[in-house]
């Protein structure tokens, strides 16, 4: 019997290789486009469903990220203090004070996503660490997840530019040039999120998380090299 994991990946796998080949290669790429969004909470919803023990710390943790990436970006859209000077477009479904609602479901969906793997990793390297009679400080563990963690969403929004540019998520103004300005922004507010990720006690171990995350990565990856 198939476990909700096992549903859940191969329904992530099936609508993000149907979109890319949707986007790349048919005739309907329109259409695929337009419902991007169906695709994002449908993702979200997944993870939801494969959340164990929903507690109030996960869903204060859920409910944080969306006001915090929400905020951030009206904060960029509006003064261009941080990310750096962009407008979003209408593919990304309903917006509010001109930022798409589901921009702070992403965020939490990639914070958490990224949470979760270098949680799983730190805990393996502990364990092997453990095996051979050696003590690593809980700061020490702590302070990766966070940091890693950041730099591994930064490395995700990298990753997703192109795709989401061509695909009407937004677009920069000017030279149209994405500035590093966006990326450390996106560093500082990730690893700011991911502390309150490692305050807020619930389950760390869902594994659909990680797998939608390296989904998610290559669907991007491959918008970037064959678009």
């Amino acid at each position: 019997m198939y476990s909700k994991k096992d549903i859940s990946i191969a329904i992530a796998i099936l609508f993000h290789v149907s979109g890319a080949i949707g986007i790349l290669f048919s005739p309907y790429k329109d259409w695929f486009i337009a419902n991007t969004p169906l695709n994002l909470l449908l993702m979200f919803g997944l993870l939801i469903w494969n959340q164990k023990d929903r507690n109030i710390g996960f869903w204060l943790f859920a409910i944080l990220a969306f006001i915090t990436g929400m905020g951030t970006e009206m904060i960029g859209v509006h003064t261009g203090r941080l990310f750096g000077n962009y407008v979003y477009g209408t593919s990304m479904g309903p917006r509010f004070n001109q930022v798409p609602l589901l921009i702070g479901v992403n965020w939490m969906v990639v914070v958490f996503g990224c949470g979760i793997l270098m949680t799983n990793i730190n805990e393996w390297i502990m364990d092997k660490y453990r095996e051979k009679d050696v003590r690593i400080r809980t700061g020490l563990h702590s302070f990766s997840i966070i940091i890693d963690g950041a730099l591994l969403a930064t490395f995700f929004d990298w990753i997703m530019e192109p795709g989401a540019i061509m695909l009407g998520f937004w677009e920069w103004k000017g030279s149209g040039e994405v500035p590093f300005f966006n990326y450390l922004c996106w560093f500082l507010i990730s690893a700011a999120l991911l502390v309150a990720f490692q305050k807020l006690k619930f389950e760390k171990n869902n594994q659909f998380a990680v797998h939608l995350l390296l989904i998610q990565t290559i669907f991007f990856i491959a918008l970037r090299v064959f678009a």
